[in-house]
């Protein structure tokens, strides 16, 4: 490749960061639209690459899947949702190739994962399960190794990782139609979709020339390290909230549950991870106390999330961020006013969407914040 293929990377980088949040938002979507088993089948839709629009394709889908009858409605929204992550796996692809192509090895090491995937998706449609998983583990652990090999800027090294992170992302979108709907699997699908968007936001940011002149504010970088730590726990507990159907919990009360301050919770139930694998947990398996517990420990985070990023935001505007403070103060007021109409409201779709991608506009604050006060280091040779 090129010194001019190398100077598309900032590009590129921006471009996957923007496709990566709307896929968050798009995912969030299909998941609240209560279409994640509308194909019930991977990575086809009832054995099409699209999904049945005819009424014979229809009819054999029905036959083919009689406990999953087909919903027109529904179906396009998973498998639409399935291409858009193919293209950005595509973009990924492109990005770590730019990134690693003065290192042979790593170069080589991205290409072996993207054959991996490959042949592992094949083998999983052909019903090799046990190779196509090993396969994967492999397509993971490559790019992995080859972002540890590399000697170049920060910035190459995560459009690397982002790939290993991307591929591990596909294989839990497998796994949450395979294992139908489990709690676990669905938030972790969640945590790896911010992921990737966080990894691609900042390599964006990184190259497109952001960074500070010296490290004078090291102190209030890692103010904003333990911020980004606690959005993190903080949306891993509205994944958790959202995979066991625990939003209306509380009924559309607040700031009491159920018309209580301390209303009936089984704490032990709802913080179970790992559940029997054959249930389908589509609706929910949890009793009401085990949902509660789930919700009030939700409320119980978004109130430290809030109180914490409310003094980041007041520490940052003192030391001269004052943009970068106010937008982390504004997303929050956003974030919370979102969060608190989903209960009043009773969780209206587009307001719970809204809501998912206030997460993710809050996390790129965060990160924008953090790579503004991290020291510059001028690329080896995307200058002019």
């Amino acid at each position: 490749m090129s010194l001019h293929a190398r100077k598309w990377v900032p590009y590129i980088a921006l471009l996957a960061a923007a496709f990566a949040f709307g896929l968050v938002m798009f995912g969030a979507f299909v998941r609240l639209s209560n279409a994640g088993l509308s194909c019930p089948d991977w990575p086809t839709c009832y054995g099409q690459a699209t999904w049945p629009r005819h009424a014979q394709a229809v009819a054999r889908a029905d036959a083919a899947f009689p406990d999953r009858p087909y919903e027109a409605d529904k179906a396009w929204r998973e498998q639409v949702h399935r291409m858009l992550a193919g293209t950005l796996g595509l973009l990924v692809l492109v990005l770590a190739l730019l990134a690693a192509r003065r290192d042979r090895l790593t170069v080589g090491a991205i290409v072996l994962s993207a054959i991996f995937a490959t042949v592992g998706v094949t083998l999983y449609l052909h019903g090799e399960r046990n190779w196509s998983s090993g396969l994967g583990l492999l397509a993971i652990l490559l790019p992995m190794m080859g972002a540890s090999w590399l000697r170049e800027h920060a910035a190459f090294k995560v459009s690397v990782l982002a790939l290993a992170v991307i591929v591990f992302q596909a294989m839990l979108g497998m796994w949450t139609v395979t294992l139908l709907l489990k709690p676990i699997v669905v938030m972790g699908h969640l945590l790896g979709g911010m992921t990737t968007f966080g990894l691609l936001a900042y390599v964006a940011l990184r190259l497109n020339g952001v960074g500070a002149a010296d490290n004078r504010h090291a102190r209030l970088r890692r103010a904003v390290v333990l911020g980004i730590v606690l959005l993190a726990l903080q949306i891993a507990l509205g994944g958790w909230t959202s995979a066991n159907y625990a939003a209306l919990a509380c009924g559309t009360d607040f700031p009491t549950c159920l018309g209580q301050w301390a209303p009936p919770t089984d704490f032990h139930q709802g913080f179970v991870l790992w559940r029997e694998i054959g249930v389908n947990y589509e609706g929910g398996v949890l009793d009401m106390a085990a949902r509660s517990a789930i919700q009030i420990t939700h409320r119980i985070g978004a109130l430290v999330v809030f109180c914490y990023l409310t003094w980041l935001s007041y520490r940052l505007v003192r030391a001269g961020f004052r943009f970068g403070g106010l937008a982390v103060l504004v997303v929050l007021l956003l974030q919370i006013g979102l969060g608190i109409s989903n209960v009043r409201f009773g969780l209206p779709l587009p307001v719970a969407t809204l809501h998912n991608g206030g997460a993710a506009l809050l996390l790129f604050t965060l990160l924008a914040n953090f790579v503004r006060l991290q020291p510059w280091r001028e690329l080896p040779d995307a200058s002019a």
